[in-house]
This record gives structure tokens, C-alpha cells and sequence, in this order.
């Protein structure tokens, strides 16, 4: 359902070379409860035998037990709708080879040996088995492991297994995965998007975490799942001792592992979002290139496995509520460490290009707080004087004492040139000229101010030789929330790729970082700062009266809406019940299908706004830059995207 699958890591307990023992296994675990809605169970290399059989592997008795092993696993699953994937030596052609042994209700529908062998340890396969390149059949018969059907199982490195038309999967053992070039690659170029790793991975110090990042990048540079289960505790100890080592990887991220170091006895199970890997392959030519560069068209048999239907539904997937923030303070104060340098970064370059001072405008929000800081610490970081930063905090109807007197004690905590310039006669005297009686609290009465803060800056940037730092965000952009030609305008955009749940966290890290000791009282009141444009008069008692998510939404819902649109462009449906998931603590089902609404609307028709931004720093994998990041007509139809949510509930 929506491209989840569900598959499970299983390490059982075993006995070196016992095959009756360890097939009992086996059954024991593929039975428990908790995998009666996985879609794919995987079980480690040469499970059925163990790892560290050494030469036993050439008894006939152990080659033997192996199969009827196979067919009694076989006969098992008859019944049963999924997959399982188990290690096993098997004799082809009178060579032994080191095993995945795919089998779904009843049937093998395909082996895949190993393609390397390892020769470093005392342990070397090369001494009995060999490799998936010597192998010069595509099939064996069924009769092979005493099965009554009679049919052809697939065999080789190049198989790709095809479930119910939608996911695909291909298959590499252990040290495959630790070659220059991985048969992973091969098979991910030809289309599989899950990478199933059945391993025996014994421990040494450090192993660990190299193993961990070895998967871990293994499925960033292949855009794919990857799922690596490693044999466990219980193989052979003379001469060293085993990890069952479990891991679960997409694009990059570890989803889930095994807790301890050496492990065994135990059963992993989690979602894959196969949904996120098809939009980045699609998006990402150098990986289509990478085919035809590299002459890895070669044949692909693709195998289909047809299952009842797919279990994985998400629900054991992580869906976080803020896509964009890290939830660790750690790591989100790092990241938001690491933008502020980028934004710093772009800033002067362009600042030392054009010799200009900094013009920013000043309210005593979030946005504009941040970027004066960027803009501040450019002046910093460039060797100018604080003063080539000017400030300009512009009070008109809405301004409230809380936010003015912030936007000066920040000025002039951070040194810089500050100036107060009341715009409230120069917007009543525009009412007059265009016939508005200033009362009416409408549109106009709200953009005419934010135009007349603009014209401000501008002029004012010409009088002083500068140039104005733009201070909308990513989130006002996708949602519009600007007002065409004013505050949606400046010279060099510092915030246009930072999304609104992020900005808070961005100037509490400044804080956290005590960057700018003099101002730490006062930023953290901002932070504590309702958000709002401040264009209707405030309440009788002076407070903020127009709370922006009063009257477009929750930003932290259009945050992880966009996050979804943009980042993997998936259905309306998808992230609706990724929403739900996510805030089902927070809002009811009604709520969010209203701004998931009010999102698309919005998002279709504001394009233009977005159609003529100036210059700006891009900062991460989202952004509406329409140079490069988003590319759209500004009269596109959003239709069939509304009429989508129209009909959920």
C-alpha cells in the first residue's frame, strides 16, 4: 500500500552442520506472530548449515539434508502468502555454490549464489565454493530438492524478483557488498529498489560501524532499500566470534539495527518507503547514465512473485512531523549551525562582488531576525564595521510595542546602523491618492503597507550604496504569503531555502552557540514571538491581533506537505495518510484535510510570486528557486490535485 513493503530480519539460534536442528529453526521463527504481516523474511547465509562448516560443506550427507531441507521449507510456505529467503549450500553441475534460496507459496522461484569469494581469513568460501561467474546454467529442475512439481528454477547473478508488479528486489551475499564494484549496482541500475544481503559477518573491533556505513552507503549511491541480516552468535567460535548484525537502510538512512554487538535469537521487522526511491531515481539522471556509461545493460531475467496483496503499510516506518528539523538537539543544532554558515557563505560572495552595504528590514520577527543575524555576521566575517549592516525598523498600523521595542534592543545589541522610519503618514497619504478610506481593514489595506516598506528599503539601499537582504522563507513562498513586489522582493534572498518550523530553530542555535552574547535576552524573545505579518491594528490592550496560522494554517502541516510535494512529488492520498500518522496526536482527520486543501490551492495559484524571485541561498533538497529547484507555469491547473482530496476522508 502506497509503496510500503514490509520485511523482516530473522537470526535464529543454530547448530554448526546440524541441518535438522536448524531447518526446525527456521519454521519457528517464520511462525511467530509478529511476522504474520511481513511481506519478506530474510534469514542469514548458509543458515541452513552454518557458516563455519568447513569442510563438511563437501559431505554428501550435509548436501543432502540441505535439500530436503529446502523442500520441507518449501512445503511449509504452501499456504502462506509472502516471501522467504534463506542461505544454503547447493550443488549445480557438480560444483558447490553458496546460496539465496527465494521461495513463495510453495514454490523456488529462484537461486542466486555468491559472486565473491572471500580468501582473507581461515574461513576462505574459495576452498569450497564457487562463484556465481563459473555458473553456466539459468535453471535447475524442482526435482532437484525431491519436490512432486516439476518445473525450472531460475539460477544465477541476474536474476530480479517482480512482486505483484509494483517492487522489486535483488539479492547479493556478504562480501559481495565489500567489493569496489558490487553486483548491488548491477542489479539497482537494472531496476531493483530493495538490495536483500544475506550475510555471516564475523566481529572485530570496529567492524561494527564500518559495516553500518558500508550499508548505509551502499543504498545512498544505489538510491535503494537495503536490507543486510548477518548470521549469529551461535556459529563456530575456535576462531572468532560472530556479529548477527541487522540492518535497515534506505537512500542513506539507517531505518533500524539490531541493538547488540553480538546477537542471535532474534526477529527485526520494519517498513520500507520504496515510494521514495522510485521519485529519486526518476529525478536522478546520473543514475539512469550510469547504465549506459558503464555498459551494465547486460540481460536481466526478472522473475514475478505474485503474493496475496502487500502488507506494509507504514505503520512501522518512521514518519517524523518535521520533515525538515532533526529531532535530536544534537543534530538539529549542527544542521542549523551548518545553514547559517551556507547562508553567511552566499552572502559574501555576493557582498564582496558588488562592494555594497547590507539593507535590512527589521520587525522584530523570525524571519527578518534571522536574517539580519546572517547579514551581521557577513559584516563579521567579511572584516567591515557592524555599521555597513543597516537596520531599519519601519512601525505602521500593526506594529505592537512587543515587536518594536525588540526589533531596537536587537539593532542596537548587534551594533549595527539602526533607523526608525514611521511609514503610517506615507501609507495614509497612498490611501488618499488611490481613494481608500484607511478603514477598511482589507487586502489593500495590508499590501499597501508592505509595498510601502519595501519602496523604503530600496530608496534607501540606493542612498547608502547597498543592497537589500531579502527575509521571506521557503514556506511563504510555496504557500504565497507575501505580498507581490514588497516583502516577496530584495536584492539577495538569505531565507529562501530555510521552510518556517526551521527559522525558530535556526535562531535558538545562534543562541545555543552564544554567537551573539549581546542580544541573547532578546532573541530568545522573539523566539517566543507569536508569527504574524502585523498589518491590522493591534488588540485594545496592544498585543499581536493577526496570528498567521490563524488564517492559512499551521506551518508546521504546510511544511510537511510541501516537504512531500516537492521532495518525492507523491499523491495527495499518500501524504494525507502520511499526516495522519504523523499528527494523529495533534489534529483530527477533518483539520488536516482542510489545509491539505488550502496547501494545494494555494500552492497552484501563487506560482507566480515565485516565478520572479530574486537570488538566494538554496540550503538543502527543497527549494523553489525557478532557476533550477522548481520549474512550473504560473496558469498550471491544480484541478486533478484538489479533486484527489475532495474525495479523501
Amino acid at each position: 500500500m502506497y509503496d510500503f513493503i514490509r520485511a523482516a530480519a530473522v537470526v535464529p539460534d543454530m547448530i554448526v552442520a546440524d541441518v535438522s536442528h536448524n531447518t526446525s529453526q527456521i519454521l519457528k521463527k517464520s511462525d511467530e506472530p509478529e511476522l504474520s504481516n511481513a511481506d519478506i523474511i530474510v534469514f542469514p547465509e548458509l543458515c541452513l548449515t552454518g557458516y563455519t562448516c568447513g569442510d563438511l560443506f563437501f559431505q554428501q550427507k550435509l548436501q543432502t539434508s540441505v535439500l530436503l531441507a529446502i523442500k520441507e521449507i518449501t512445503l511449509h510456505e504452501q499456504n502462506k502468502s509472502r516471501i522467504l529467503v534463506i542461505g544454503a549450500p547447493i550443488v549445480i553441475l557438480g560444483q558447490l555454490y553458496n546460496c539465496a534460496v527465494v521461495i513463495s507459496g510453495g514454490k523456488i522461484f529462484g537461486i542466486v549464489p555468491k559472486t565473491f569469494l572471500p580468501v582473507y581469513n581461515e574461513y576462505y568460501e574459495k576452498r569450497w565454493f564457487s562463484s556465481s561467474a563459473d555458473l553456466n546454467v539459468k535453471s535447475i529442475s524442482s526435482k532437484v530438492f525431491f519436490l512432486d512439481d516439476d518445473y525450472e528454477i531460475n539460477t544465477g547473478r541476474d536474476l530480479i524478483f517482480n512482486i505483484n508488479s509494483q517492487i522489486t528486489f535483488g539479492i547479493e551475499i556478504c562480501e559481495d557488498l565489500w567489493t569496489p564494484i558490487p553486483p548491488s549496482g548491477f542489479l539497482s541500475v537494472n531496476g531493483a529498489e530493495l538490495i536483500l544481503n544475506l550475510s555471516a559477518s564475523n566481529e572485530t573491533i570496529s567492524k561494527h560501524s564500518y559495516r553500518r556505513d558500508l550499508i548505509r552507503m551502499q543504498s545512498a549511491g544505489n538510491i535503494c532499500a537495503y536490507l543486510y541480516t548477518s548470521s549469529g552468535a551461535f556459529e563456530s567460535s575456535t576462531d572468532l566470534v560472530f556479529s548477527g548484525h541487522s540492518v535497515f537502510a534506505e537512500n542513506g538512512t539507517v531505518l533500524a539495527e539490531n541493538s547488540e554487538l553480538i546477537d542471535s535469537d532474534y526477529i527485526l521487522v520494519h517498513d520500507f518507503d520504496i515510494g521514495k526511491i522510485k521519485a529519486d531515481r526518476m529525478k536522478n539522471k546520473s543514475f539512469k547514465d550510469t547504465k549506459t556509461v558503464y555498459a551494465l545493460n547486460q540481460e536481466i531475467r526478472f522473475i514475478n512473485i505474485n503474493i496475496d496483496n502487500i502488507k506494509g503499510d507504514g505503520s512501522l516506518y518512521s514518519i517524523p512531523k518535521h520533515p525538515f528539523v532533526p529531532s535530536a538537539k544534537t543534530d538539529r543544532i549542527d544542521r542549523c549551525m551548518d545553514i547559517f554558515k551556507m547562508q553567511v557563505g552566499g552572502l559574501c560572495k555576493r557582498i564582496k562582488t558588488t562592494g555594497c552595504k547590507m539593507v535590512v528590514g527589521v520587525s522584530g520577527g523570525l524571519d527578518s531576525t534571522l536574517a539580519l543575524l546572517v547579514a551581521a555576521q557577513t559584516a563579521k566575517k567579511l572584516n567591515l564595521p557592524s555599521t555597513d549592516v543597516y537596520g531599519i525598523t519601519m512601525p505602521c498600523f500593526g506594529t505592537s510595542g512587543r515587536t518594536y521595542n525588540n526589533s531596537l534592543l536587537l539593532m542596537k545589541a548587534l551594533g549595527i546602523s539602526c533607523e526608525e522610519i514611521n511609514i503610517k503618514d506615507a501609507v495614509s497619504r497612498h490611501f488618499s491618492d488611490i481613494g481608500h478610506d484607511g478603514k477598511t481593514l482589507d487586502l489593500t489595506f495590508e499590501n499597501s503597507q508592505a509595498r510601502e516598506r519595501t519602496q523604503v528599503l530600496m530608496d534607501y539601499a540606493g542612498k547608502v550604496g547597498g543592497l537589500v537582504v531579502g527575509t521571506g522563507d521557503l514556506s511563504e513562498l510555496a504557500l504565497g504569503w507575501c505580498t507581490y513586489n514588497a516583502d516577496h522582493m530584495s536584492m539577495y534572498g538569505v531565507n529562501a531555502g530555510i521552510p518556517k518550523t526551521l527559522v525558530k530553530w535556526m535562531i535558538e542555535s545562534i543562541v545555543e552557540y552564544n554567537i551573539f552574547p549581546n542580544a541573547t535576552d532578546v532573541l530568545k524573545d522573539i523566539i517566543d514571538t507569536p508569527i504574524s505579518p502585523e498589518l491590522l491594528p493591534p488588540d485594545s490592550r496592544g498585543n499581536i491581533s493577526q496570528e498567521t496560522e490563524d488564517i492559512i494554517g499551521p506551518y508546521e502541516l504546510h511544511d510537511f506537505f510541501l516537504y512531500y510535494v516537492l521532495r518525492f512529488g507523491f499523491e495527495p492520498s499518500k501524504i494525507y495518510m502520511l499526516a495522519k500518522t504523523a499528527f494523529k496526536n495533534e489534529y483530527s482527520n477533518d483539520f488536516i484535510l482542510k489545509w491539505l486543501k488550502n496547501f494545494y490551492r494555494r500552492f497552484f495559484t501563487q506560482q507566480f510570486k515565485r516565478s520572479c524571485l530574486p537570488d538566494g541561498v538554496k540550503i538543502g533538497s527543497v527549494c523553489l528557486s525557478p532557476r533550477g529547484d522548481w520549474r512550473m507555469p504560473s496558469d498550471a491547473s491544480g484541478r486533478i490535485w484538489l479533486d484527489e482530496v475532495e474525495n479523501l476522508k
